[in-house]
């Protein structure tokens, strides 16, 4: 009996995770929240089928009855977290948070596959970041002058970063991070959200080529010292994120033309510079010739993937642990083995949603400030899981990057957490200024048909 459950699962989680991906972008036939109610209803239903079928395996398999324990604590969270932010904030886009909600229950099943003490870790962490990010959406609808604020961004994200290139330990061959009181930081992921905060105050008003080339000076600063810490994969997203919001600043092709040669450049001379970069790459041009080493990670990565077919080899059947760094730099690949490559094609989906509903935002946003945060936390975002699944499936060298709300890090997950909640409260600044501005478009056509003037009108 159990194998008939476990096995029937397998493919229902596949048809409930299909749907979910399905309304994700069903919701872009919508304008207003109020008539995306429903998908977000069925949303909320098809992610606890998932969550719940997922678990239901892992159960039977192991027969540890403390995991129904931890099912029914991430049951309540994930509910409490919908609750909450609907209660608190009715104008809220609620595709993010769905969308947060249903990576968060992937992370929390794979990583419980992985290790069940660091998946119990993982979730203090997310309910602490929960409950920091709560109050984020509303400081951001109300805290003003954040665009003034230039050079305090630039010189915390310049002076974090050099913090961790000077005291910073050794992981892997590059310097990520350091501990406090017992409490490892990354601070590469902070300084993502303050650099776009940094570049968006730069440019939402650069006009001429002087202040242009005033950021692109800020913004070498910190691509340069994450490259000197060997963060090659942080140095990327930040390079990435800046071409994009220079160019959505200015509409001059000319920038990232420039941006992408110089990169190229920097490309070609950073690999003969470092040896670990030489390494990755040839690890990634032929890893079966260095399997014994350095390619070791990614044809693990690769065999697990092709193991797992269409519909995977089933919860707690496959073998993610055979990956060195599974839990963060290859998650991907253990979804993929044992929930299947329709379940993490899906995934990839839902990440796309995310993406997009991002740019939706900021595409309606007339401050240019907050139109470039929006798009900046956006490609920081995509960006970073095009990095993770490339190196994974070796589309590209491996850049040791997490799958944002998936891998298991704290700061990872507390960054995520609050990219999404400022999109959240840049969204609702969009909703009530659009409401504010149709009352005052009633009550203009109520006076003008009462006999005001235009001139009364506009006090």
């Amino acid at each position: 009996m159990e194998q008939y459950i476990t096995e029937i699962s397998k493919y229902l989680i596949a048809l409930f995770m299909a749907l979910y991906t399905y309304e994700c972008f069903a919701v872009f036939r919508y304008e207003t929240e109020e008539r995306r109610s429903g998908i977000y209803i069925r949303q909320n239903i098809l992610m606890f089928l998932v969550h719940f079928l997922c678990y239901i395996s892992i159960i039977l398999r192991s027969g540890k009855i403390e995991y129904i324990f931890f099912f029914a604590f991430q049951q309540i969270a994930l509910f409490t977290m919908i609750v909450l932010f609907q209660m608190l904030y009715p104008n809220t886009n609620r595709l993010l948070i769905n969308n947060m909600c249903m990576l968060l229950a992937i992370g929390f099943v794979i990583l419980i596959r992985i290790s069940y003490d660091k998946a119990v870790r993982q979730f203090i962490i997310v309910i602490c970041s929960m409950i920091l990010s709560m109050f984020v959406p509303y400081l951001i609808s109300k805290l003003k002058g954040l665009e003034d604020l230039t050079w305090l961004y630039a010189g915390i994200g310049i002076a974090a970063l050099a913090a961790v290139l000077i005291l910073g330990a050794v992981t892997n061959g590059s310097k990520l991070s350091f501990s406090i009181a017992g409490v490892t930081f990354q601070p590469s992921e902070f300084v993502k959200i303050i650099f776009v905060f940094c570049m968006a105050a730069m440019l939402w008003e650069a006009e001429r080529f002087s202040q242009i080339l005033l950021s692109a000076f800020v913004a070498a600063a910190h691509v340069l010292i994450l490259v000197m810490s060997r963060d090659l994969g942080s140095a990327l997203i930040f390079f990435v994120a800046y071409i994009v919001m220079l160019y959505c600043a200015t509409g001059q092709v000319l920038y990232p033309v420039l941006g992408l040669l110089c990169g190229a450049v920097a490309s070609v001379v950073a690999y003969h510079l470092f040896s670990h970069i030489q390494v990755r790459v040839q690890a990634w041009k032929d890893p079966w010739s260095v399997i014994d080493g350095a390619g070791y990670q990614i044809t693990q990565s690769l065999f697990a993937i092709g193991c797992g077919n269409w519909f995977g080899l089933g919860i707690c059947q496959g073998a993610p642990k055979s990956i060195p760094y599974v839990e963060t730099d290859f998650v991907f690949s253990a979804i993929a083995e044992e929930l299947g490559v329709i379940f993490a094609i899906c995934l990839i989906l839902i990440c796309v949603s995310c993406f997009m509903m991002f740019m939706n935002i900021a595409m309606q946003l007339k401050n240019l400030f907050y139109k470039l945060t929006a798009i900046g936390l956006g490609v920081v975002y995509i960006f970073q899981i095009f990095l993770t699944i490339g190196g994974g499936t070796k589309f590209i060298p491996l850049t040791g990057v997490t799958l944002p709300f998936i891998s298991y890090g704290g700061s990872s997950v507390l960054t995520t957490f609050l990219m999404f909640t400022i999109v959240e409260g840049i969204y609702m600044l969009r909703q009530v200024k659009g409401q504010a501005a149709g009352k005052k478009a009633a009550l203009r056509r109520e006076r003008q048909a009462s006999g005001w003037t235009e001139r009364y009108d506009d006090r």
